[in-house]
């Protein structure tokens, strides 16, 4: 975290180099905006970011794009004025001053006190996409292609990408405060899609983080992903159809936490529960999971995708126990919905870009570990479904209903890990899931840096994690006759 003063140049840059604004400019003006208000902030963003994507041994597309603009809130009790541009100038400050000022009118606000700063860094500044590296990136693909098919015959088809970006944001409120962020992320995809007798199917694998390139991109790091992708296809390709009914379910570590950002983790989010419309409001306190139970959303983890030093509206990120051994503890917050449940602001305020209103959303969503093998829990299951990795999802947030479809999965039977499935569906509602977990693993791992969550047109990159599960019973969608 930098002070608006500090002499970083990309930062700085918002309000100096080729624009009309200057740092006086700007407090002023947003001062006289939110002289009325409960609460506000003027947001300003530049970022750089670039794509290389692979597709069949030809470079599908490949581009680097920079944006910078600002966005301009003023709050007054739930009512919030938004407007934004890209254009960082006096006039279009001043413009977006007049039409956000309009919700304060006749409103005579206390203006929230500003976040207490931290001075941490979870993340390096150094921009990613600075060297000249962009030619290396995409002739690497292409090793990437070649690397996988000479693993193995079947494959036929092999997509890969990466992706940087670096994004400089400022905040700026009424009192002066100013706090600026500078936030490197880099991800790395690969698929591959193997045949065999007319049969095809496919694997994925990828990984990333706020830091530099070297990180995923090195040889060991790269063929692993590649390895692991033609891992997946090549169990699929051996797969049986899917069965149906409920049973018991051993969810595996890491990735599949996805289940519980989806199922789970929007449901703890302070917005829906401050308007009722989540299946969690009101419990507050009480049991809604099973013992042992913990999950917390921890935005403090170094390097991490979903990590932040300062959320959106400039609060520093905390590690946010949501559920304690079973009990609800507390909701993630943005500084609107945390005034107005008269609670604290948990650093949850996020949004997508400069022309996007914060809301609270996830960074790292994790259940934390118990005391019990992988292997105790497939003991114990005489036939169930042993999910490994999950595909996609759907959720309804009011009644925490949610399906999902299992990307990797096998049959237990016996005590034992069968056939590998394929076309697996998990149904279940979120609340109730909570309250069949029956064992807890010892192995809680974190996804590999690859997650986007949407929320009301928004994504923002976010992390995920758990150990091994095993639920007592959940429905599972088969196709087998």
């Amino acid at each position: 975290m930098a002070d608006f003063d500090t002499p970083l140049a990309a930062t700085d840059s918002l309000f100096y180099g080729n624009h009309a604004l200057d740092a006086d400019a700007a407090q002023r003006i947003v001062r006289q905006a939110l002289v009325n208000a409960d609460d506000g902030e003027l947001f300003l963003e530049y970022r750089e970011s670039e794509s290389i994507v692979l597709d069949d041994g030809r470079i599908r597309s490949a581009g680097f794009d920079t944006t910078r603009g600002f966005g301009l809130r003023a709050i007054c009790g739930e009512t919030a004025g938004y407007a934004h541009a890209d254009d960082i100038s006096e006039s279009a400050l001043k413009r977006a001053a007049a039409t956000v000022s309009s919700v304060a009118s006749g409103h005579s606000g206390v203006e929230a006190a500003a976040p207490r700063a931290t001075n941490s860094r979870l993340y390096s500044p150094l921009n990613p996409l600075s060297d000249d590296g962009f030619a290396a990136r995409t002739g690497l693909l292409a090793e990437i292609d070649a690397y996988a098919r000479a693993k193995d015959s079947r494959v036929v088809q092999v997509s890969a990408s990466v992706f940087g970006e670096w994004q400089a944001v400022q905040i700026v409120r009424a009192d002066g405060h100013r706090v600026a962020d500078l936030r490197p992320l880099v991800r790395f995809n690969v698929s591959v899609v193997v045949e065999q007798g007319g049969k095809r199917e496919s694997g994925s694998y990828g990984l990333g983080g706020r830091h530099g390139y070297d990180r995923i991109l090195t040889p060991n790091v790269w063929k692993h992903a590649v390895d692991e992708s033609l891992r997946q296809a090549l169990v699929n390709l051996d797969s049986v159809a899917a069965p149906a009914g409920e049973m018991p379910v051993v969810l595996g570590a890491g990735w599949p936490g996805i289940l519980l950002h989806e199922a789970i983790g929007h449901g703890l989010e302070g917005d829906f529960n401050r308007k009722k419309t989540s299946a969690f409001a009101g419990l507050m306190g009480q049991r809604i999971a099973a013992p042992g139970v913990t999950v917390v959303d921890d935005g403090t983890i170094p390097d991490r995708r979903g990590s932040l030093t300062v959320d959106d509206e400039g609060t520093p990120t905390s590690r946010t126990v949501l559920i304690e051994d079973g009990y609800l503890r507390e909701y993630m917050q943005d500084r609107l919905n945390a005034r107005l449940m008269g609670v604290r602001a948990t650093g949850n305020g996020r949004r997508q870009s400069y022309a996007h209103a914060p809301m609270p959303r996830m960074t790292n969503t994790v259940m934390l570990g118990g005391s019990h093998s992988v292997e105790e829990m497939i003991a114990s299951v005489p036939r169930g479904l042993y999910a490994v990795n999950f595909g996609g999802g759907q959720v309804d947030i009011t009644s925490g209903k949610f399906v999902f479809s299992a990307s990797e999965a096998y049959m237990i039977e016996n005590g034992k890990i069968g056939p590998a499935v394929k076309g697996a569906t998990l149904i279940g509602n979120g609340p109730d899931a909570l309250t069949k977990v029956q064992m807890i693993g010892n192995d809680m791992a974190l996804d590999p840096g690859i997650g986007t969550c949407g929320k009301s047109g928004q994504g923002v990159p976010v992390g995920v994690g758990q150990p091994t599960l095993k639920l007592s019973g959940l429905t599972v969608g088969g196709t087998a006759a």
